[in-house]
C-alpha cells in the first residue's frame, strides 16, 4: 500500500467519536488526507493512541506508512506501540542515580534502543534478585540525562515475567552491578488485542 492508502485504512479504525486533549477529531485527519498532507495527518493520528487503546492494524498501518515517508521517529513509535498492543503496557516513573554515582555519564537515549536489567521482585533458587531485561523508551523527551527523572515505557524481552507488576511498586534499574536508577510503576495494561 501507498502512504495516503495506509493512512486512510489507519484514520478508518478511529472511533468517530474520539477526539484529542486538542479536540482533534478523524474528521480533522481527512482534511489533511485530501489536502495530501501526510506529515500532519501521521503526527494527528498518532495522537489517538493518548485517547483510547487502538487495534494493531492502526499502529501497523501508520508504522509503514512512517517507514515509507522516512518519518524514523515516528516509525519506531508506532512500532513500539504494536509491541504495545500485542503485549501490553508498562509505564514507569524513573528516577536515575546522578553521574557521580553510577557509572553512566551520558543521557539515556529515549527511543527505545537501551535494553538494561530490572529487579521487578522476580528471584532466583537460592533467593537471589533474577534481574530481568526490557527496552525503555523516555516520554516527552529524546534522553534522560543522569540524575533525571521522567515517564517511561518498559518493553520487556520476556513480557510474561512482568506480569505480577503493580502500580505503586518500586523496581531498580540496572546497567552492572550497581543500581543506576529506581523507578515506580505508574500504570500496567493488559495487552489490547488484534
Amino acid at each position: 500500500m501507498d502512504v495516503p492508502a495506509l493512512l486512510e485504512a489507519a484514520s478508518l479504525l478511529v472511533p468517530e467519536k474520539i477526539a484529542t486533549e486538542n479536540d482533534i477529531t478523524v474528521n480533522d485527519v481527512w482534511e489533511y488526507l485530501v489536502h495530501d498532507e501526510w506529515e500532519v495527518a501521521l503526527g494527528l493520528l498518532e495522537e489517538f493512541g493518548d485517547v483510547g487503546p487502538l487495534p494493531l492494524g492502526f499502529w501497523e498501518a501508520l508504522a509503514a506508512a512512517a517507514e515509507q515517508m522516512g518519518q524514523e521517529a515516528s516509525a519506531a513509535w508506532c512500532h513500539w506501540r504494536c509491541f504495545e498492543n500485542r503485549h501490553g503496557t508498562i509505564r514507569v516513573d524513573l528516577a536515575l542515580r546522578p553521574a557521580a554515582e553510577t557509572r553512566r555519564r551520558t543521557p539515556i537515549p529515549g527511543r527505545g534502543v537501551l535494553r538494561p536489567m530490572w529487579d521487578i521482585g522476580n528471584r532466583r533458587e537460592g533467593g537471589g534478585p533474577a534481574l530481568d531485561i526490557a527496552c525503555l523508551w523516555v516520554e516527552f523527551t529524546p534522553f534522560l540525562e543522569p540524575g533525571g527523572r521522567a515517564p517511561v515505557r518498559l518493553a520487556p524481552l520476556d513480557p510474561a515475567r512482568w506480569r505480577r507488576l503493580r502500580p505503586g511498586q518500586v523496581i531498580t534499574l540496572y546497567e552492572d552491578r550497581t543500581a543506576a536508577g529506581t523507578a515506580v510503576v505508574l500504570e500496567v495494561a493488559p495487552p489490547s488485542g488484534a
